[in-house]
């Protein structure tokens, strides 16, 4: 059980949302030299495809277009990539899935974990994928739990506790998206934005998630401080943190 090295993983319901919704935050760690691993739960071939179905393309076309954009814009974003194709609209939450994530969990062995909201009136794959992500972050923790392979884990593989931050939904207010932590993605964001128009397929995001950037860059500079010297062109992300932080003093 080792967590001396920054890990960063990210558990995407589709292949888009960890563009829009955490680019900032896994190309500033890769911009710091830490790891990011990036999963998405599937292509969102069906629900979130909608200019390729059409164009008439099949669905193993529409499959094989969206790995490839996500891969392009992880590659942007400096994060390794892989696909459980578990299937969307409705990504179905399984004990198997489960397992799959458990042993992405003791693989990588994170030290901070992202993933969705637990509610999305609006898109329930989202909140599947934060459900299985978080009991997949407990059973990792357990020696007694098997791997996927049904081998138990060693020692090393058991991971700690890393901490969980909600990315911000589509439609926060709906969501009750409430967040407790702004992230100065300024540094990060052209490699965002390239990430971002590696997926044509969305092309309709890449305005929204831009200007999202620049109202939460806003409110970066609004809960900093007066005195930090903040660019103009700050650019942000919201996250909401889970678990309670464990410090020896407050800040």
């Amino acid at each position: 059980m080792s967590q001396t090295t920054p890990s960063l993983l990210v558990i995407s319901a589709h292949a888009g949302d960890f563009v829009w919704r955490a680019g900032g935050a896994i190309a500033a760690a890769a911009l710091k030299g830490e790891r990011a691993t990036v999963v998405c739960l599937s292509y969102g071939e069906r629900g979130e495809s909608a200019s390729q179905w059409l164009q008439g393309k099949s669905l193993a076309e529409i499959k094989a277009l969206r790995r490839a954009e996500a891969e392009a814009a992880a590659a942007e974003l400096g994060a390794d990539i892989e696909f459980l194709d578990l299937g969307d609209y409705p990504l179905v939450e399984s004990q198997e899935a489960i397992s799959r994530l458990v042993d992405v969990f003791r693989r990588t062995q994170p030290t901070v974990v992202l993933t969705h909201p637990l509610a999305d009136p609006y898109n329930e794959d989202h909140p599947t994928a934060a459900r299985m992500a978080l009991q997949a972050r407990v059973l990792a923790q357990a020696i007694g739990v098997q791997n996927s392979d049904g081998s138990f884990p060693s020692e090393e593989e058991i991971i700690g506790a890393p901490p969980v931050f909600f990315f911000e939904p589509h439609q926060s207010e709906q969501c009750d998206f409430k967040p407790n932590l702004l992230l100065d993605i300024t540094e990060s964001f052209d490699r965002k934005r390239r990430a971002m128009e590696c997926m044509p397929a969305q092309k309709h995001m890449w305005s929204y998630y831009t200007d999202l950037a620049v109202r939460r860059g806003v409110q970066v500079k609004r809960n900093a401080g007066p005195n930090l010297g903040l660019p103009h062109e700050t650019k942000g992300e919201a996250y909401v943190r889970f678990f309670p932080q464990v410090t020896g003093e407050l800040s």
